[in-house]
Protein backbone atom coordinates (compact mmCIF):
# COMPACT_ATOMS: atom_id res chain seq x y z
CA UNK A 1 0.00 0.00 0.00
CA UNK A 2 1.34 3.47 -0.85
CA UNK A 3 2.43 5.30 2.43
CA UNK A 4 0.19 8.53 2.79
CA UNK A 5 1.47 12.06 2.40
CA UNK A 6 0.68 14.30 5.46
CA UNK A 7 -1.11 17.43 5.33
CA UNK A 8 0.81 20.09 4.67
CA UNK A 9 0.90 21.60 8.27
CA UNK A 10 1.96 18.56 9.66
CA UNK A 11 4.96 18.62 8.36
CA UNK A 12 8.71 17.59 10.93
CA UNK A 13 10.08 20.02 8.37
CA UNK A 14 8.68 22.71 9.03
CA UNK A 15 11.22 25.49 8.98
CA UNK A 16 12.75 26.77 5.68
CA UNK A 17 16.26 26.59 5.35
CA UNK A 18 18.34 29.45 3.79
CA UNK A 19 21.06 28.73 1.38
CA UNK A 20 24.43 28.12 2.74
CA UNK A 21 26.84 30.62 2.71
CA UNK A 22 26.18 34.36 4.00
CA UNK A 23 22.59 35.66 4.61
CA UNK A 24 23.53 38.77 3.55
CA UNK A 25 21.53 40.39 0.46
CA UNK A 26 18.38 37.92 0.51
CA UNK A 27 15.53 39.94 -0.58
CA UNK A 28 12.12 37.85 -0.17
CA UNK A 29 9.96 37.30 -3.14
CA UNK A 30 6.81 35.70 -0.66
CA UNK A 31 5.75 37.04 2.75
CA UNK A 32 3.91 33.50 3.82
CA UNK A 33 0.57 35.47 4.17
CA UNK A 34 -0.41 36.33 0.65
CA UNK A 35 0.86 36.01 -3.43
CA UNK A 36 1.81 39.23 -2.97
CA UNK A 37 3.65 40.02 -6.88
CA UNK A 38 2.47 36.08 -7.65
CA UNK A 39 -0.13 35.59 -10.11
CA UNK A 40 -2.04 31.91 -10.72
CA UNK A 41 -0.59 31.46 -14.39
CA UNK A 42 -3.03 31.11 -17.16
CA UNK A 43 -2.21 27.73 -18.83
CA UNK A 44 -5.28 26.16 -19.56
CA UNK A 45 -6.43 23.74 -17.53
CA UNK A 46 -4.86 24.63 -14.63
CA UNK A 47 -5.30 24.05 -10.53
CA UNK A 48 -6.03 25.72 -7.84
CA UNK A 49 -3.19 28.05 -6.66
CA UNK A 50 -3.26 28.94 -2.64
CA UNK A 51 -1.39 30.13 0.30
CA UNK A 52 -1.83 27.56 3.10
CA UNK A 53 -0.04 27.60 6.32
CA UNK A 54 3.01 29.72 4.99
CA UNK A 55 3.21 27.91 1.64
CA UNK A 56 1.75 28.89 -1.87
CA UNK A 57 0.28 25.56 -3.11
CA UNK A 58 0.05 24.33 -6.33
CA UNK A 59 -2.69 22.16 -7.04
CA UNK A 60 -2.69 19.27 -8.98
CA UNK A 61 -3.69 20.72 -13.30
CA UNK A 62 -4.00 19.11 -16.59
CA UNK A 63 -1.18 19.90 -17.22
CA UNK A 64 -0.10 22.71 -15.99
CA UNK A 65 -0.32 24.79 -12.52
CA UNK A 66 1.81 27.81 -11.44
CA UNK A 67 2.52 31.34 -10.89
CA UNK A 68 4.59 34.18 -12.46
CA UNK A 69 5.73 37.34 -10.82
CA UNK A 70 3.77 40.13 -11.91
CA UNK A 71 6.19 42.45 -9.83
CA UNK A 72 9.71 44.27 -10.91
CA UNK A 73 11.51 41.83 -12.45
CA UNK A 74 14.64 41.66 -9.64
CA UNK A 75 17.18 41.29 -12.25
CA UNK A 76 18.81 39.96 -15.58
CA UNK A 77 22.29 38.41 -14.47
CA UNK A 78 24.15 38.73 -11.88
CA UNK A 79 21.56 37.41 -9.41
CA UNK A 80 20.89 34.10 -7.63
CA UNK A 81 17.07 33.00 -7.04
CA UNK A 82 16.41 30.28 -4.46
CA UNK A 83 13.13 28.56 -2.77
CA UNK A 84 12.16 25.46 -1.39
CA UNK A 85 9.75 22.92 -3.20
CA UNK A 86 8.04 19.70 -2.33
CA UNK A 87 6.13 16.98 -4.74
CA UNK A 88 3.06 16.70 -1.98
CA UNK A 89 1.52 14.48 -4.46
CA UNK A 90 1.75 12.89 -8.13
CA UNK A 91 4.51 11.46 -10.05
CA UNK A 92 6.48 14.36 -12.28
CA UNK A 93 7.63 18.13 -11.64
CA UNK A 94 7.16 19.80 -8.70
CA UNK A 95 9.97 22.78 -9.46
CA UNK A 96 9.99 24.03 -12.92
CA UNK A 97 11.25 27.17 -12.05
CA UNK A 98 11.60 29.79 -15.16
CA UNK A 99 14.16 32.82 -14.60
CA UNK A 100 15.09 35.57 -16.82
CA UNK A 101 18.65 35.45 -18.92
CA UNK A 102 19.89 38.36 -20.02
CA UNK A 103 17.08 38.88 -22.81
CA UNK A 104 15.75 35.54 -22.30
CA UNK A 105 14.21 33.39 -19.60
CA UNK A 106 15.17 29.62 -19.18
CA UNK A 107 13.76 26.88 -16.83
CA UNK A 108 15.28 24.55 -14.81
CA UNK A 109 13.14 21.32 -13.84
CA UNK A 110 12.80 19.41 -11.09
CA UNK A 111 11.65 16.07 -10.93
CA UNK A 112 10.45 16.08 -14.74
CA UNK A 113 9.89 13.22 -16.95
CA UNK A 114 8.38 10.81 -14.79
CA UNK A 115 9.55 12.11 -11.74
CA UNK A 116 13.15 12.08 -11.81
CA UNK A 117 14.83 14.45 -14.22
CA UNK A 118 16.57 17.91 -13.61
CA UNK A 119 17.92 19.64 -16.55
CA UNK A 120 17.68 23.18 -18.28
CA UNK A 121 15.37 23.89 -20.72
CA UNK A 122 16.14 25.02 -23.21
CA UNK A 123 19.36 25.14 -24.50
CA UNK A 124 20.07 25.76 -28.09
CA UNK A 125 16.38 24.57 -28.47
CA UNK A 126 16.77 21.59 -26.52
CA UNK A 127 14.85 20.71 -23.60
CA UNK A 128 16.45 19.46 -20.48
CA UNK A 129 16.12 15.66 -21.33
CA UNK A 130 18.11 15.94 -24.21
CA UNK A 131 21.03 18.82 -23.73
CA UNK A 132 23.96 18.28 -21.28
CA UNK A 133 22.80 18.90 -18.02
CA UNK A 134 20.27 16.35 -18.15
CA UNK A 135 21.13 14.26 -14.60
CA UNK A 136 18.72 11.73 -12.66
CA UNK A 137 17.89 11.67 -9.12
CA UNK A 138 15.11 10.49 -6.84
CA UNK A 139 12.87 12.89 -5.10
CA UNK A 140 10.58 11.45 -2.37
CA UNK A 141 7.06 13.19 -1.93
CA UNK A 142 6.30 14.55 1.07
CA UNK A 143 9.80 16.13 1.45
CA UNK A 144 11.06 19.62 1.06
CA UNK A 145 14.22 20.77 -1.42
CA UNK A 146 16.78 23.84 -1.48
CA UNK A 147 16.67 25.14 -5.00
CA UNK A 148 18.99 27.66 -6.08
CA UNK A 149 19.72 29.05 -8.81
CA UNK A 150 23.06 31.67 -10.20
CA UNK A 151 22.65 33.25 -13.00
CA UNK A 152 26.00 35.38 -14.86
CA UNK A 153 26.56 37.13 -17.61
CA UNK A 154 27.89 33.55 -19.66
CA UNK A 155 27.00 30.50 -17.09
CA UNK A 156 23.87 29.20 -15.11
CA UNK A 157 24.56 27.44 -12.19
CA UNK A 158 21.75 25.37 -9.93
CA UNK A 159 21.59 23.29 -6.89
CA UNK A 160 19.86 21.10 -5.12
CA UNK A 161 20.21 20.86 -1.30
CA UNK A 162 23.31 22.36 -2.11
CA UNK A 163 24.52 19.65 -3.75
CA UNK A 164 25.38 21.20 -7.51
CA UNK A 165 23.35 19.50 -10.23
CA UNK A 166 23.84 21.82 -13.31
CA UNK A 167 26.96 24.30 -14.87
CA UNK A 168 26.18 25.31 -18.44
CA UNK A 169 28.41 27.69 -20.06
CA UNK A 170 25.72 30.02 -22.04
CA UNK A 171 28.09 32.22 -24.82
CA UNK A 172 27.15 32.08 -27.97
CA UNK A 173 24.07 30.03 -27.55
CA UNK A 174 20.35 30.30 -27.45
CA UNK A 175 18.73 30.24 -24.30
CA UNK A 176 14.82 29.96 -23.98
CA UNK A 177 11.91 28.16 -22.58
CA UNK A 178 9.41 25.17 -23.81
CA UNK A 179 6.67 26.55 -25.58
CA UNK A 180 4.48 25.04 -22.58
CA UNK A 181 6.23 27.58 -20.24
CA UNK A 182 5.74 30.78 -22.24
CA UNK A 183 3.41 32.49 -19.46
CA UNK A 184 6.03 31.84 -16.60
CA UNK A 185 8.18 34.23 -18.49
CA UNK A 186 10.34 35.72 -17.02
CA UNK A 187 9.84 34.71 -13.60
CA UNK A 188 7.89 31.77 -12.50
CA UNK A 189 7.30 28.68 -10.74
CA UNK A 190 5.24 25.72 -12.19
CA UNK A 191 4.08 21.93 -11.51
CA UNK A 192 3.21 19.28 -14.01
CA UNK A 193 0.08 17.02 -13.34
CA UNK A 194 1.56 17.19 -9.64
CA UNK A 195 0.44 18.76 -6.45
CA UNK A 196 3.22 21.31 -5.29
CA UNK A 197 4.16 23.42 -2.10
CA UNK A 198 6.47 26.16 -2.60
CA UNK A 199 7.95 28.60 0.21
CA UNK A 200 11.59 30.91 0.89
CA UNK A 201 10.83 32.55 -2.28
CA UNK A 202 13.84 35.04 -2.34
CA UNK A 203 16.67 36.58 -4.69
CA UNK A 204 19.28 38.59 -4.09
CA UNK A 205 22.73 40.13 -6.33
CA UNK A 206 25.75 38.06 -7.12
CA UNK A 207 28.11 38.48 -4.28
CA UNK A 208 31.36 39.67 -6.00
Amino acid sequence: MAALVPPLHARVQDQPRRPSGPDEGWQSLFDGRTLGGWEPTLFGGEGEVHVDDGRIVLEQGNDLTGITWKGQVPAAVGYELALEAMRVSGGDFFCGLTFPVMGSSCSLIVGGWAGSLVGLSSLDGLDASENETTTRRTFDNGRWYAVRVRVTEHRIQAWIDDEPVVDAHTAGRKVGVRNEMLECRPLGVASWRTKAALRGLRWRFEKR
